[in-house]
């Protein structure tokens, strides 16, 4: 098996640069270097949890569905980690399916061995803490978002996370996604119908306040989009 660069894996994954090093290099040899290939179901809703991944390069979506309706929870990018929480408590299982978006590649780390990172260092329970956190925080705002908003205003609310979370500030002031949103992924974003989302994507266009290039999406007018659903949404943080 490869041996795995404790320098580049501190580099590409976050999550390691605080782990001491003298761990890290006991731990690196259990770790496996895996692919996925666009499409692939890294592991299913209900799937017995026995690993955990970090994103190398790629993109992966978190979703939960049955047998009429698709979620999407989050789209996870490189250096993010996902399937930890499975691994916290013996006999869970995954609580959504992960798939990947674009080819992806990633770390992978069984149960036992994540399990003894957990117990020889301190740290690893607050950062694994901290980051459920931040997907709580996110969930409750999606809770919101189907329970209060429109469909418009939820696909509006998507479309400024997606710069806050993948977006590029351009000379002209307009934000470039850095990856590919098709109108049915966010659908199962906001929990509305395709024809739906494309419907009021077209009218925003016609407002010249989005765009689609090379299938990537475009806002020309962030502010615009602010203000449309301004007094409908709790305070969120500024993009940056």
């Amino acid at each position: 098996m490869k041996k795995i660069d404790t320098i580049k894996l501190r580099a590409s994954i976050p999550f390691f640069q605080d782990i001491d090093q003298q761990l890290l290099d006991q731990l690196t040899p259990y770790m496996k270097e895996v692919s996925f290939t666009k499409g692939n179901v890294i592991f299913h809703e209900g799937d017995e949890g026995n690993q955990i991944f970090f994103i190398r390069t790629g993109m992966v979506c978190i979703y939960t569905s049955n047998k009429a309706k698709r979620i999407t929870l989050a789209y996870l990018d490189k250096g993010e980690y996902f399937g930890e929480m499975a691994l916290m408590q013996p006999g869970l299982l995954r609580s959504a399916t992960a798939e990947a978006m674009t080819s992806v590649k990633a770390y992978a780390l069984h149960r036992a061995d994540f399990q003894q990172l957990v117990e020889k260092d301190r740290n690893v329970p607050f950062l694994i803490l901290n980051y459920t956190m931040e997907r709580l925080r996110k969930a409750n705002q999606q809770i919101y978002d189907l329970t209060f908003l429109n469909v418009q205003h939820r696909i509006i609310r998507r479309l400024l996370d997606l710069c806050k979370e993948f977006g590029i500030l351009l000379a002209d002031g307009a934000y470039q996604l850095t990856v590919k949103i098709t109108h049915q992924q966010l659908a199962d974003a906001v929990g509305a119908a395709r024809e739906t989302v494309s419907k009021i994507l077209i009218d925003l266009q016609d407002q010249q306040l989005i765009i689609f290039q090379n299938k990537k999406l475009k806002v020309l007018q962030l502010a615009q989009l602010e203000q449309k659903i301004e007094g409908w949404y709790y305070p969120s943080q500024p993009i940056s």
